[in-house]
């Protein structure tokens, strides 16, 4: 079997995504920038089970879904998502002495990663997640 271009091709389109979110974010480095990417996934991930995490992962481009799914503990009952400004807040926390996630980090990411997807899967899986997860990365 022949290696699937979306690995052979993985380091390129993560690449590609992280300066598309570097100037979105208006960030000054990709350091700024993969903080506030990987809070706007964990703040995601946290309201998911375990089953849930792993389909919306398997729409993700394959570095992504690696940092979507490292150093998760799924819990036996995720939160539900809340108001859009405690989301903010809550990606703001996330590592908060070295967070630069501007207001609107999880719409802006959110534009990002859907540049960088096959929509119709994303949209896809988004429907089979709890109440909330559409809303989420709504751009």
């Amino acid at each position: 079997m022949p290696m699937p271009q979306e690995y052979f091709l993985a380091s390129r389109d993560f690449d590609a995504f992280m300066q598309d979110a570097k100037d979105a974010l208006g960030h000054q480095s990709h350091h700024q920038t993969f903080t506030t990417v990987d809070a706007v996934l964990q703040v995601f991930r946290r309201r998911l089970a375990a089953a849930e995490g792993l389909s919306f992962a398997s729409v993700l481009p394959p570095v992504l879904r690696a940092i979507f799914v490292k150093d998760w503990e799924p819990a036996s009952a995720p939160p539900p998502f809340g108001p859009r400004a405690a989301l903010e807040t809550e990606v703001k926390s996330i590592r908060p002495r070295h967070n630069f996630a501007p207001d609107g980090a999880i719409g802006i990411v959110a534009r990002v990663l859907r540049k960088h997807v096959d929509g119709d899967d994303f949209e896809r899986v988004l429907a089979t997640l709890p109440g909330g997860a559409r809303e989420y990365w709504a751009a």
